[in-house]
């Protein structure tokens, strides 16, 4: 149940009785006529802006629109009043009986209510985190790997067929750097000094690794040169990495759906391939680039490369696939493995980087516009660092990852659901400062406290209601007389369970997590608000004598249970029924 799309509905069908009585010319688009809260709730409970946008291609004031619109709308028993404000905006009120009405809805539907069609099965392709495999996780990733869950879940919420998946960076140097460091620690496990040069990657986490090579190879390659054991310690040390990588994932509640490997695309003419159907386009050719903006000439080498026309896709300067010297660039391998994407059929692609790869997106977008004839869009966010605090000081160190605080210690400092709400309170772009003491406060200064209070005092009524031999089912609960819900207060709140499903709508069109953790903050404000209300007006409280007035407030507080219920689903976040 999608009120503000039942009633846009009503508005388009008055429109359409309009056009064909004459009213308003025919051809106009009402795309852009959208139904919303009023800014100022004073004014009413919804308003279009229907004669505002309608009014210029139909050749008519605005106002003149509006009147004869509201005209119409007043007919339907739903509405019962329609006034026109200003030029020609239009104000319109609700009858109780449909606000009643959601509360019924959101217990008859239970976790689904809000659940969307606007994705209506399409295929969507969600990479994230997709960290090198050369040690444990940083903060950043975990930010990556939340919006990228969260947003995954919003996705199929809203009715998206939603594949997630991490693309394993296994094809570059770092792994051969990997895999010398991982030595260092074999050496070191024979009893020997580890020589960690720099480069190399220092941390703690690479000491069992060392251990278990030793388990299995003895001292075979102690003494042997580096051509010996590189290619064994870079598989093997990628295949601890990754198991490490996926077990902080589950630690987070993380989990994907498909692995892919960098690894795979060389030496299987899947590169190749990608760039064949470029050039087959016309879209690959032998050329020297333009210095880079600030490089003056004279310290610019020229050199034949091969290019992709990404300027032809929206990018502002074509883009190098192959090195003068015949090599690949990083770009080549990653155009493969979207290539791969499109080829697997999704009708739209998502990627979560980092935002030090801000200069990736526009190479990318072109990428996938000419590998899939323009049909597939790609959608790139990109994550803001975290900024760590600690007793009020930057925290920083992390002596297991050697230079950085892991995934693994923040998880088992404040919990994985605490972890993932925080990481959700800003925009993606946004960066996001994560303070240690502030998010295990118990006030309404930390967002994931203060909405888990609000679901705990919902299932703490639920508790009273049964003691007092109320049956507190779902089923039960819709079936109570909502009619009673008839205060201002109570009205109040239930209008605000009724902007979930618009909410939804509007954060999956967007692909914006954050704005469903904004959205129960601002939900769990409102009962709050109400519960305080009721200490001065004990008519406002869930639990009454009347067993009838008592089972309708039951189920206001039980509908609101169920909304924060399934926004913490989407977020990734287990509600609890009691504060400790």
């Amino acid at each position: 149940m999608n009120l503000f799309t039942d009633i846009r509905t009503l508005v388009l069908s008055c429109l359409d009785a309009m056009v064909a009585e004459g009213l308003l010319p025919r051809g106009l688009s009402t795309a852009s006529v959208t139904v919303e809260p009023p800014r100022d709730a004073a004014h009413g409970d919804m308003a279009t802006n229907a004669a505002m946008v309608l009014a210029k291609p139909a050749g008519l004031r605005p106002r003149d629109i509006a009147e004869t619109l509201a005209a119409r709308l007043v007919q339907d028993p739903r509405v019962s009043a329609a006034e026109v404000a200003g030029p020609g905006f239009l104000n319109l009120r609700l009858t109780d009986a449909v606000w009643q009405g959601v509360v019924g809805a959101a217990l008859a539907q239970g976790k689904d209510f809000g659940r969307a069609t606007l994705g209506q099965g399409q295929k969507v392709n969600v990479e994230f985190v997709s960290a090198n495999p050369t040690g444990p996780m940083h903060v950043g990733h975990t930010r990556g790997a939340v919006v990228g869950d969260a947003l995954a879940s919003l996705l199929g919420f809203a009715g998206y067929d939603v594949t997630r998946e991490y693309y394993i960076n296994d094809g570059g140097a770092q792994v051969d750097v990997l895999a010398r460091s991982a030595f260092e620690r074999y050496r070191e496990a024979h009893g020997l000094s580890p020589e960690i040069a720099e480069g190399l990657y220092p941390g703690d986490y690479l000491i069992p690794v060392g251990q278990a090579l030793m388990d299995k190879f003895g001292d075979r390659f102690l003494d042997q040169p580096e051509s010996a054991w590189l290619e064994i310690f870079r598989i093997y040390s990628t295949e601890a990495m990754m198991g490490m990588i996926r077990s902080d994932l589950a630690a987070l509640g993380v989990e994907m759906d498909v692995y892919s490997s960098e690894k795979s695309l060389y030496g299987t003419g899947k590169i190749e391939a990608a760039l064949n159907t470029l050039r087959d386009a016309g879209l690959i050719y032998e050329g020297v680039l333009e210095p880079p903006k600030g490089k003056k000439p004279e310290d610019w080498e020229p050199r034949q490369q091969t290019l992709f026309k990404s300027t032809e896709h929206g990018d502002d300067v074509d883009r190098p696939v192959m090195k003068s010297d015949g090599a690949w660039t990083y770009f080549a391998p990653d155009i493969a493995y979207h290539y791969d994407k499109v080829q697997r059929g999704f009708d739209l692609l998502i990627d979560i980087f980092g935002a030090d790869h801000g200069g990736y997106v526009k190479r990318m977008k072109a990428a996938v516009s000419a590998l899939s004839g323009g049909r597939v869009p790609l959608d790139v966010k990109l994550v803001q660092l975290v900024k760590l605090y600690k007793n009020g000081e930057p925290f920083k160190m992390s002596k297991r990852a050697g230079t950085f605080v892991t995934l693994r210690d923040v998880v088992d400092m404040v919990g994985a659901d605490v972890t993932r709400f925080v990481m959700l309170t800003r925009k993606n772009d946004a960066p996001l400062d994560f303070d240690f003491d502030k998010v295990l406060e118990q006030s309404r200064d930390n967002p994931v406290w203060y909405v888990q209070y609000a679901h705990a005092r919902v299932a703490s009524v639920l508790r009273k209601a049964a003691v007092a031999g109320i049956d507190t089912t779902d089923g039960a609960l819709a079936g109570a007389d909502l009619s009673i819900l008839s205060s201002p207060a109570e009205l109040a709140l239930i209008r605000k369970l009724a902007d979930w499903p618009r909410r939804v709508e509007i954060a999956a069109r967007a692909h914006e997590p954050h704005r469903i953790a904004d959205y129960l903050s601002e939900l769990a404000a409102d009962l709050h608000g109400h519960w305080t209300r009721g200490n001065d007006d004990p008519s406002l409280r869930f639990v009454q004598d009347d067993r009838a007035t008592m089972a309708a407030k039951i189920a206001l507080a039980r509908a609101v249970g169920v909304v924060i219920s399934a926004g913490l689903a989407i977020l990734g976040v287990t509600p609890v029924d009691e504060m400790r």
